[in-house]
């Protein structure tokens, strides 16, 4: 198989040679979509799973650091409801310090087996401590030990130490299952505007922009 330098025109032509919307989609028509994006978004998840397409509630999590430089990394979504999409981190963590700082973010949902993409921006909130017990005592053991830890995305110099720490943590998870990292956080980012795009093998893709007003939501479809 040929890589990006051997392809012609490298890795440009390369890319540009990818399949991409190839199969058949599903179709989307925003006069029928329901007032609520809560709502189109549950039915959107729920197709995913039904169909079995990876990781469906995954979602990329976008933040901006004090020098209002953007950061991003995939998390998994934990709830949703009217008040919100929810996202669990360590208050200690890079996104939990930039969200202390600037307390908005963006979170992008995408689906390639439909050609689905959501996006949603607003702002966010930090859970009760009990909210933020619950969600760190649902997770795994060794998710937990790890959280307490307080360690994350710092350098690493030997994994040996970090293995001898784990261990360390998982002792203290094993003697007291209730402990709880008052660090650890359950966010919810209730979304000013929810886009929801359908891609079109044509390229003439459907958009359908929810805005939050006084009045509740307004909805406008989109130039693709």
């Amino acid at each position: 198989m040929n890589g990006p330098e051997q392809s012609v025109g490298g890795v440009r032509g390369w890319l540009r040679g990818l399949e991409v919307f190839s199969g058949p989609l599903p179709e989307f028509l925003p006069e029928e979509a329901p007032d609520d994006p809560v709502r189109l978004f549950l039915v959107w998840l729920s197709d995913a799973v039904a169909d079995g397409l990876p990781d469906p509630h995954a979602m990329t999590l976008s933040t901006v650091d004090e020098a209002g430089d953007p950061d991003a990394r995939v998390l998994i979504l934990k709830d949703v409801d009217a008040s919100g999409w929810r996202f669990a981190g360590h208050a200690f963590s890079p996104k939990g310090h930039q969200l202390s700082v600037h307390p908005r973010a963006a979170l992008t949902f995408y689906w390639p087996g439909h050609g689905r993409q959501v996006r949603l921006r607003g702002p966010v909130t930090p859970g009760s401590a009990r909210d933020n017990a619950e969600d760190f005592l649902a997770r795994s053991p060794t998710a937990r030990a790890e959280a307490l830890l307080g360690r994350q995305s710092q350098y690493l110099a030997d994994p040996a130490e970090r293995d001898q720490a784990l261990e360390k943590s998982l002792g203290l998870i094993g003697r007291d299952p209730s402990l709880v990292d008052s660090a650890w956080t359950l966010y919810t980012l209730a979304p000013v505007e929810a886009e929801f795009w359908q891609a079109s093998a044509d390229r003439v893709h459907t958009r359908l922009r929810y805005e939050r007003t006084p009045a509740g939501w307004a909805r406008f479809p989109l130039w693709s």
